[in-house]
């Protein structure tokens, strides 16, 4: 039976080109248990694959269109299916650093998936020097989003490191479709620009009372806009390098670093774990500008998927346009700018009903949105710089067969106008930092995990001396 595709998600393969995949992804470190090795997670893998675990329904569809679905893109079960097909083994070669393994992603991140088949494909990935484990996994955006694939990736997942038998990820199921909702915002970008436009009409013909704010929370957003206040929409942002057409070249590279150390920060400062992130990527942003003569004299913006958490709106999602601060030579200013503009745009959101939270996200991100329906992705200006998202992952260790998730990375869809994807998640005690961005257009991306190291170190030194309370 073939089910019809929702129209926001046929978009994904209607503006899909070779020089603009649209797949997320999702990167796994896994520590084999004590006394074993990365051999013996690779004959566990090798173990499932000759059971032949049926995958879970997901993983069995592929787009189809033709006369009998009237032009538009459905889902059908692959006739054919071969899972041998879509699970494959990789060995890095020597040295077996994580720098090789970063390089290998980018390259298995920018091809096309083949829609013959259904779209996704896992990476088992052996040879790292330290004796770990890799999975690379990467699926479609019109069959997932950022989210609801690492959901995918977590139902293979527990909290017993004792437990074995545990099914392959790709056979894991809970029975029911990862769930799609604004969230998305914090991987697969372009899921969420999309979404949001077709959220707020949705919301406004089914809630009269939050239709008839849409007027005055438009209202006050654009007057915030042209105060430089904080809120959903910026009009300030300058082009940069980041700002251009991509070519089909990715890169991705990413880091850990003991989430302790942003909570102390955090707390000493009186800022949110988001607003570090946003601080750390403000100093590293600069200094990888500076380097290459390319810092504008305003201060960048970032787009950021924030959750309003309050006894008025339960668990919203929306999108918040930071001012970075980084025409600020001192990170602590950087910080305080970072703090009160975020500070200032959750104050707004939540003085509005759900419905002006959409409209105000969407008129946010429209410029990239329009870009996305209609396939022409030529932004006229510059509605943000960077995307910087912080999904928070559980607090307790997971593990597969025994086996530790170590890091847990994401991996975005980079698009034209916005060529750098900055995106954290967290896993038990540390928080990882995955960047992806067009290869052509943001050389050398290694480099900002060093510079984001950096700024760590100088926050810390910051609120240790007492520079950021003569800041503020």
């Amino acid at each position: 039976m073939r089910l019809p595709m929702a129209p926001t998600d046929s978009m994904f393969l209607l503006g899909e080109s070779p020089d603009h995949p649209m797949h997320v992804g999702g990167l796994l470190l896994l520590q084999p248990p004590e006394n074993s090795d990365a051999t013996e997670l690779r004959e566990r893998f090798d173990e499932a694959l000759r059971r032949d675990d049926p995958a879970a329904p997901l993983w069995r569809q592929r787009p189809v269109r033709s006369v009998t679905t009237l032009g538009q893109w459905a889902w059908e079960e692959d006739p054919r299916f071969d899972i041998e097909y879509h699970v494959r083994f990789n060995a890095l070669p020597e040295p077996g650093t994580t720098e090789v393994l970063w390089e290998l992603v980018s390259r298995l991140h920018a091809s096309l998936l083949d829609r013959t088949r259904p779209l996704w494909e896992m990476h088992l990935i052996e040879g790292l020097a330290d004796g770990r484990y890799a999975l690379y996994v990467k699926i479609h955006h019109s069959l997932a989003d950022g989210i609801g694939a690492m959901r995918l990736l977590r139902r293979a997942l527990g909290a017993d490191p004792s437990e074995v038998g545990m099914p392959a990820p790709w056979a894991a199921t809970d029975g029911a479709p990862p769930a799609r909702s604004t969230m998305a915002a914090a991987i697969g970008f372009p899921g969420h620009a999309v979404r949001a436009v077709r959220g707020v009409v949705s919301e406004a013909l089914t809630v009269a009372s939050g239709a008839a704010s849409l007027v005055p929370a438009l209202v006050g957003t654009v007057d915030r806009a042209l105060h430089d206040r904080g809120g959903p929409l910026s009009l300030g942002a300058p082009h940069t390098m980041f700002n251009e057409q991509i070519s089909g070249s990715r890169r991705f590279a990413a880091r850990s670093w003991p989430l302790e150390r942003l909570r102390l920060v955090a707390k000493l400062t009186d800022s949110t774990i988001n607003d570090v992130v946003l601080a750390l990527s403000s100093g590293a942003l600069r200094t990888y500008l500076l380097e290459r003569d390319a810092l504008p004299g305003e201060s960048l913006v970032a787009m950021v998927p924030v959750s309003l958490r309050s006894k008025e709106s339960g668990n919203d999602i929306a999108v918040l346009m930071c001012d970075l601060g980084t025409r600020h030579s001192d990170p602590a200013h950087r910080l305080e700018r970072v703090r009160n503009s975020m500070t200032e745009g959750k104050r707004a959101m939540r003085g509005m009903s759900k419905v002006g939270r959409l409209a105000t996200s969407a008129v946010g991100v429209a410029p990239v949105a329009v870009g996305v329906l209609t396939g022409n992705r030529a932004v006229p200006w510059t509605p943000f710089n960077v995307i910087v998202s912080n999904v928070p992952g559980p607090e307790e260790p997971l593990y597969w067969n025994g086996a530790r998730v170590d890091a847990l990375y994401p991996l975005s869809v980079p698009v034209d106008g916005q060529a750098l994807n900055i995106t954290c998640t967290s896993t038990d005690d540390e928080i990882a930092f995955g960047l992806t961005a067009c290869g052509r257009t943001v050389p050398d991306l290694p480099c900002l995990l060093d510079h984001l190291d950096a700024e760590l170190v100088a926050l810390e030194a910051v609120v240790t001396t007492g520079a950021f309370d003569e800041a503020r």
